[in-house]
Parts: C-alpha cells; sequence; structure tokens
C-alpha cells in the first residue's frame, strides 16, 4: 500500500463510468468473493487460499501473514500486495523497499500482459494471480454493493433537495427511470450468471448469496460452489458442518439473529430437501406470468388485479417449501428469481418488470424507505411500499456515489 497508489480507476459500464477503488478490491480479496476452485496464477497454478491475512491498512503490504498454496507446491506464509494493474509494483518501487521483502503473492485487478513478471528484492520471481476473470460478479455490480454498503450506514435526517423539490409526476418519472436502470442491470447480471453456471447452478448460487445477506455472500457463495443442489436436497449437506466448515468466513457484526448464516443454511437445508427440484418448479412458475396481465401503474390497483399477495404465498409455499418468508423471500423474488426467468426467456419487458416493479419492497437499506415516505412516494395502505419505487431510489442514491 501506497500513497503514490492510483487507488481509484475510471471504468465504463452500462449507464455510463464509474470508479472502482483499490480498497474495493482489498475487501474482494478479503471475503474472497471469488471462484477458488478456478482461480489461477499467471503461470497456469492453481491457487488455494488457506488464509487471505491480516488487512494492513498501515504502511508496507496490504494483507499480513497470508497462508496460500499454488498448485502442488508446499503452503506458503507470508504477505500478500495488492494492485489495480500489475505495473504498479514499479512504479510504487516496492523491490527497493524492504517491507515488501515478505510478498508471496501480487494480487492485480487486470490480467497483466503477457510474460510480465513480478519481481522483489534480488530480482526473484512473485507469482502474480488477476482475479478479474474468477469474481463472481461483474465490477459495476461490486461497485453498486459498496455503495449500498455506504448508504446502509448513512443516517440522515431528510432526502436531498434536489428532490424534494420535484413535482409529483416529475418524481414519479425519475423513479421509475432509474428503477428500469436497476432492473435491465439485474437481468444483465442473470444472464451473465446463467450463461457460466447453467439452469441449475445459477439458481442455487443466486438463492444462498441473497441468503447471505450483505454481510455473508461470499462466503454463501463458497458454500454454493462445493456443495452442489443435489447435495442438499439429499441430505449429504449438513447446516453444522458446512458453517463450521467456513468457520473465519463468516461476518456476524451487526446482522439480525434471523440473518445468523447458521440460520439461513438450515432454511436452505429445509427448502432444498422440501422442494428437491426448486429451480424446474420455478420455470413452471414462469409459465403462468403471461404477457396478457395487466401490470400497469398504480401498486395497489395492480396487487389487486393480479392477486400479488396469493402468489407471494404460492412462491413461498410451492417453491421454498414454506421455509423462508418476509422481507426475505420478497428480496430473494425480485433479487433472484424473477431476473434469472426474464434472462432465460431472453427478454425483460412484461409481465417480468411490472411484477417485479409492484411487488414487495423486500429489504432495503433504512435511507430509502424512510426517504420514499418523507417524499411521499410511500404512504400507507394508498400507497404501498413495493419493490420498483425502492429500486429507483436506491439507484439515483448508488448513481451519485458511483459516478460522483
Amino acid at each position: 500500500m501506497s500513497a503514490l497508489s492510483p487507488a481509484v480507476e475510471e471504468i465504463q459500464g452500462l449507464y455510463g463510468p464509474f470508479s472502482f477503488a483499490e480498497k474495493l478490491l482489498q475487501k474482494i480479496w478479503l471475503r474472497r468473493d471469488f471462484d477458488g476452485t478456478l482461480a489461477t496464477a499467471t503461470d497456469g497454478r492453481r491457487l488455494h487460499v488457506g488464509h487471505p491475512g491480516k488487512w494492513n491498512l498501515l504502511g508496507g503490504p496490504d494483507f499480513r501473514g497470508a497462508r496460500i498454496r499454488l498448485g502442488d507446491g508446499p503452503e506458503l506464509t507470508g504477505d500478500i500486495e495488492l494492485h489495480l494493474r500489475a505495473a504498479d509494483w514499479v512504479a510504487h518501487r516496492h523491490a527497493s523497499d524492504r517491507a515488501y521483502d515478505g510478498v508471496v503473492l501480487h494480487v492485480v485487478l487486470f490480467p497483466p500482459e503477457v510474460g510480465h513478471v513480478t519481481r522483489g528484492a534480488g530480482g526473484q520471481a512473485i507469482p502474480v494471480v488477476a482475479l478479474l476473470p474468477w469474481l463472481h460478479h461483474d465490477l459495476e455490480e461490486f461497485a453498486a454493493e459498496e455503495a449500498v454498503e455506504l448508504l446502509s450506514g448513512r443516517t440522515v435526517a431528510r432526502m436531498p433537495d434536489e428532490l424534494a423539490a420535484l413535482g409529483e409526476q416529475e418524481l414519479a418519472d425519475l423513479i421509475a427511470s432509474q428503477a428500469m436502470k436497476r432492473w435491465y442491470q439485474k437481468v444483465h447480471y442473470a444472464r451473465l450468471r446463467v450463461a457460466r453456471l447453467g439452469w441449475e447452478s445459477a439458481c442455487h448460487h443466486a438463492a444462498l448469496e441473497i441468503l447471505g445477506y450483505r454481510f455473508n455472500r461470499a462466503p454463501m457463495l463458497h458454500v454454493a460452489a462445493r456443495w452442489a443442489l443435489r447435495d442438499w436436497a439429499e441430505g449429504r449437506a449438513v447446516p453444522e458442518e458446512i458453517y463450521a466448515d467456513q468457520q473465519g468466513a463468516w461476518s456476524l457484526q451487526g446482522g439480525r439473529p434471523a440473518n445468523h448464516p447458521r440460520t439461513r443454511l438450515r432454511q436452505y437445508a429445509a427448502w432444498t430437501q422440501g422442494c428437491p427440484a426448486w429451480p424446474a418448479r420455478l420455470e413452471g412458475w414462469a409459465a403462468q406470468l403471461t404477457a396478457g396481465e395487466s401490470f400497469g401503474t398504480g401498486t395497489r390497483a395492480v396487487r389487486r388485479t393480479n392477486g400479488l399477495t396469493a402468489r407471494r404465498s404460492w412462491v413461498a409455499a410451492e417453491i421454498c417449501a414454506g421455509a423462508l418468508g418476509g422481507t426475505r423471500l420478497d428480496t430473494l423474488v425480485c433479487d433472484g428469481f424473477l431476473p434469472l426467468l426474464a434472462a432465460v426467456a431472453g427478454r425483460s419487458d412484461a409481465p417480468w418488470q411490472g411484477l417485479w416493479y409492484h411487488w414487495f419492497a423486500g429489504d432495503f437499506p433504512p435511507l430509502v424507505s424512510r426517504g420514499l415516505r418523507q417524499l411521499g412516494v410511500f404512504q400507507g395502505a394508498a400507497r404501498p411500499a413495493c419493490q420498483g419505487s425502492a429500486q429507483g431510489l436506491l439507484g439515483w442514491l448508488l448513481e451519485r456515489e458511483i459516478r460522483g
């Protein structure tokens, strides 16, 4: 880590440029938010991470005391240095800085040029791993998730004046426009996931990731990769053993008891054993959603006309086997089920986006739900809280955070 580090790089996203910080790459390494079953060094050796090390926020290498193994070699204990680009090692003159003598792995975001070698003091080669090909998500999605964490910890009395000053229709149009951006992004990411994993595994990974909530997404994705859906359905994936196996990876701070990873693992076990073929049943639910259904404006009317309360109960019972309910079920439907269904259908228009927009709100930072009440968008039974409006305001706030 160095004061000379570029620290932030501007990257082109779906809707314009966004910033990706080196500190975010460090968080990704710390959480092991990449596919540990496939990650390899630039020399072709598989990377095995026993422990990512202790995050060093002072001078010197970014992580101390990591344990790694490359290929069939011995376990190495030492430091890890991270950069967005491999050339930063030379730019920051780490080879001549004795503080970096203990570095055993150079982790970068972008793959280096063919033939690149990172060299330490005395000219010895240091293995390089580029994480971009192995990340669980698109870079823009990581940046958005980081911004959500910042928003979740923020407490403000009121929404920005520029929103409060808008007329009712102007505000509604802005929120709807931002919501649609969020919807198309979710479908885009779902399409990438299905292409990479196939339908059943994509459903399995998405479900466990969403059950992990914000703090335990990465370890839940490790669980999904190690224990396939069939393992869960046939009882070979034992929640207590899985929880112990990932000991040290779980984050238990700031979460409600219902979001404890052990509780969520037990729920998924009950779900998959109660409905082993739930991804196939999810596809069957999609067949019930015809383009002729009315998912127009007005959440209260749409829910009554289309029986969304009954549909919600059906999803809970027939797809999730009664193991999941409340706001986490709504988040699962809107962040997982509907984008995945739209992705495999090859379309993101009605009925998908209308159903998604008017679905029940799910989990959001308090700033979002409070702000929508302040702005008069949510007003009790007359204007019930819905996914689309919450996503719209969240999207507007995130755009300010990640695009500046």
